[in-house]
């Protein structure tokens, strides 16, 4: 059983003629009990030409990891990836029940894995999401590692990703200095999962586990936000901000003309935060309305967990309106330090160096105002900053892995510190 808590955070008071609306939802998951089984993982490995040596040594490590992580019970598949899908464990397109029978089949299944083959990254998504379709009722989790650049066309691609969007949360890796870090990243805004960097091939063990474990303590299989808006008002993003950014205002699903629901995947014990903006009719001084009514629901089910109100009051006072909330300049600055390191970032792949060396030297100077210190460490190593004279220049023959890092890193975000 799962208890969970929606608090809002805004300030409330509008100068007259505003119209934007800002909070910051803060939902937290407690349990209550042990999670049930009913949960379904499938394991992806790539095992494209380029695993070859030790990479595929540490992904069968890796992989054996996971399947010593499920707790008995779990339906479970492990899937080979390369040009196309391959089921390594069990046999036939099914899963199978987690116990210590079938771990021990798996793990030899698993230590057969050699490495050949392009990489089709829509493809493994695919036949994972055909797994775990057999389990409807389930908590439905795909973990997918790779280390190389996807091989399918974008537009194959972007289908397999729709096919399987809303289906399971998929959490991704990739290793080494070959990936592209775009790629797992629409895995990730499609599937609502994180994706992450390992640096070092000997490490990955150590996140196949941590991930399975994170997944294997969810105990609610999906809860959307449910968003009611006043007529004439527009909702103009809705994005998780903490732990890690994605972008949800594209996955409505409409409840009734003024209401939307909006996924956020399963939940276990734990906490995450979003932030709302709603564009308001404006009103008199002094008026006071509802401009959002937002709900933690479960949507096959209906069943309410937790809501809050968002306010709009217009006031003359500037004292008042002037105002910002913390949390709202918190995660709007680290909203804008992501961009700044993306824009940087594809500036400079494109060779365009006054706009990269803009961008990036501005990420620092925020990084730096807002106590990021491991991204600033992080953009040390791309972009040099003159402390006297605040000149900044790139820095050259940046190391392919400190570019990925610095990429996949800007999308974790830091909480607000408590005054004290």
């Amino acid at each position: 059983m799962s208890d969970f808590t929606l608090q809002v955070d805004q300030h409330k008071y509008l100068p007259l003629g505003g119209r934007e609306v800002h909070a910051i939802l803060t939902v937290t998951g407690t349990v209550a009990q042990a999670p049930p089984t009913e949960a379904a993982e499938v394991i992806i490995i790539d095992t494209s030409g380029s695993m070859t040596g030790g990479k595929i040594r540490e992904a069968r490590q890796a992989a054996k990891a996971a399947v010593d992580a499920l707790r008995d019970g779990v339906e479970f598949a492990v899937i080979a990836g390369d040009t196309s899908a391959h089921m390594v464990y069990p046999r036939g397109r099914k899963l199978a029940k987690a116990g210590q029978s079938t771990r021990d089949n798996a793990n030899k299944a698993i230590d057969s894995l050699d490495a050949n083959g392009g990489t089709s990254i829509g493809q493994w998504l695919l036949l994972a999401c055909d797994l775990l379709e057999s389990r409807p009722g389930a908590i439905r989790h795909a973990l997918l590692m790779t280390d190389g650049q996807n091989n399918e066309g974008e537009e194959a691609f972007a289908r397999a990703l729709k096919k399987c969007e809303g289906r399971f949360v998929c959490d991704s890796l990739g290793v080494g200095d070959d990936w592209v870090p775009d790629e797992l990243r629409k895995v990730s805004n499609a599937l609502l999962g994180a994706f992450d960097f390992v640096r070092d091939q000997k490490d990955l063990a150590e996140f196949f586990t941590k991930i399975t474990e994170a997944s294997m303590g969810k105990t609610v299989a999906e809860l959307a936000l449910r968003v009611w808006i006043p007529k004439d008002a527009t909702l103009k993003y809705i994005r998780q901000v903490s732990p890690t950014l994605l972008d949800l205002s594209g996955k409505r699903t409409p409840f009734n003309p003024l209401t939307g629901d909006y996924p956020t995947g399963s939940w276990g014990a734990e906490e995450r935060e979003y932030h709302l903006c709603v564009e308001v009719p404006t009103a008199a001084p002094g008026q006071e309305i509802r401009a959002a009514w937002v709900k933690l629901v479960r949507p096959d089910t209906g069943d309410v967990h937790a809501s809050g109100n968002v306010l709009a009051h217009w006031t003359e006072d500037l004292a008042l309106s002037t105002r910002i909330n913390r949390k709202v300049a918190h995660y709007t600055g680290q909203a804008e330090l992501h961009e700044l390191i993306q824009e940087g970032l594809s500036a400079r792949a494109a060779g365009d160096t006054a706009t990269a060396t803009a961008r990036l030297a501005k990420a620092k100077q925020l990084a730096d105002s807002s106590g990021r210190e491991d991204t600033a460490r992080l953009l040390e190593k791309v972009v040099e900053v003159d402390p006297g004279t605040g000149t900044a220049r790139l820095r050259r023959n940046v190391e392919r892995a400190d570019e990925i890092e610095l990429d996949t890193g800007s999308t974790r975000t830091s909480q607000l510190r408590q005054e004290g």
